[in-house]
């Protein structure tokens, strides 16, 4: 396992991250779902000691994921299985949950969150802590309180890092300057690799201020593995964060299998082989601290570690691969 740091911090963590939005279940937001179908409690306990025992020390997790129920999982993982949490790296975020606040990002609000997910977790401090989203209100009225208060909550010992969650270019240009992040968190995989791309916005403002970034989606939920095919959508449960999801549509799906079809043609059409391909894809960028492996099944975590290992590519292949999605 390689480790990298976070930011320009002492604290390295495994490129292999095991994101853990997939065990929070079902959980249902302003009537679009954030969650994925239950779980089954041993299949956590099993997957994150897969990941333990191939040397992963880094677990991502947020309060929006089951309602706090991904953390409580987590924690208990770890305690079932006999092992210290604080001897990990914790990331957790908040923004999206707003209970009877006037708004997520109400300074308030975010101590009592984070506080909740301290509870849930059974820990005194969190590693990293992400705001969750760049939507701050109208004029982004709560944006300087949100950074302020995550200032504070590294002063008092609560978390050791601060983090920033967006989608876009503006979203990091609007918050890095203000949040001062020292890691940020957004979508990356071969069909989508905008954020990371060399001399676009966001790798200019992390190289100019020390930041890292850890890459959500790597495998773009399962459809850059050659599983789905256009003319046989998939369909997916009532509750399941996928059927939100317009990539998974007929339209969609034939305008990945143009890309995917001369990668398949190179490099074969095993699952395991094309994951670690994407994996070492996006690991092959600048500044790229870790990508987010999430499971819903302890088998997922064990195939995605041994795909790392699988596949071992040159530069070429991956440029081969990045023309493919160009």
């Amino acid at each position: 396992m390689q480790y990298r740091p976070l930011g320009s911090s002492d604290i390295r963590v495994s490129v292999f991250t095991l994101g853990c939005s997939g065990i929070g279940g079902l959980n249902w937001l302003k009537g679009v779902s954030h969650g994925w179908p239950p779980i089954d409690e041993e299949e956590v306990v099993q997957g994150v000691k897969a990941a333990v025992d191939a040397g992963v020390n880094h677990f991502d997790t947020a309060d929006l994921y089951g309602n706090g129920e991904s953390e409580r999982r987590l924690g208990r993982a770890f305690r079932k299985i006999g092992l210290r949490l604080d001897d990990y790296v914790i990331a957790s975020k908040t923004g999206y949950l707003q209970g009877s606040a006037e708004h997520p990002y109400d300074p308030f609000h975010i101590r009592n969150q984070c506080e909740q997910s301290l509870r849930n977790l059974g820990r005194d401090y969190l590693d990293l802590y992400y705001l969750h989203n760049a939507q701050f209100g109208d004029d982004d009225r709560w944006l300087g309180p949100a950074a302020e208060t995550l200032c504070d909550l590294q002063k008092a010992g609560k978390i050791r890092l601060r983090g920033q969650s967006a989608y876009s270019h503006a979203d990091f240009e609007k918050t890095i300057p203000i949040v001062r992040p020292d890691v940020v968190q957004t979508k990356v995989n071969a069909m989508e690799p905008e954020m990371v791309e060399p001399g676009s916005g966001l790798p200019q403002l992390m190289e100019k201020n020390g930041i890292t970034l850890t890459a959500f989606a790597p495998l773009a939920q399962g459809r850059l593995l050659g599983l789905f095919r256009p003319e046989n959508p998939p369909q997916f449960g009532n509750g399941d964060v996928r059927s939100n999801n317009d990539g998974f549509s007929k339209e969609q799906l034939q305008q990945l299998w143009r890309s995917l079809n001369p990668i398949i043609e190179r490099f074969g059409d095993d699952p395991k082989i094309l994951a670690g391909l994407f994996f070492h894809a996006i690991l092959n960028y600048d500044r790229v601290a870790a990508f987010l492996s999430g499971f819903q099944a302890a088998e997922m975590v064990q195939n995605n570690l041994a795909a790392l290992e699988a596949c071992q590519p040159t530069s070429e292949d991956l440029a081969f691969v990045r023309e493919q999605f160009r």
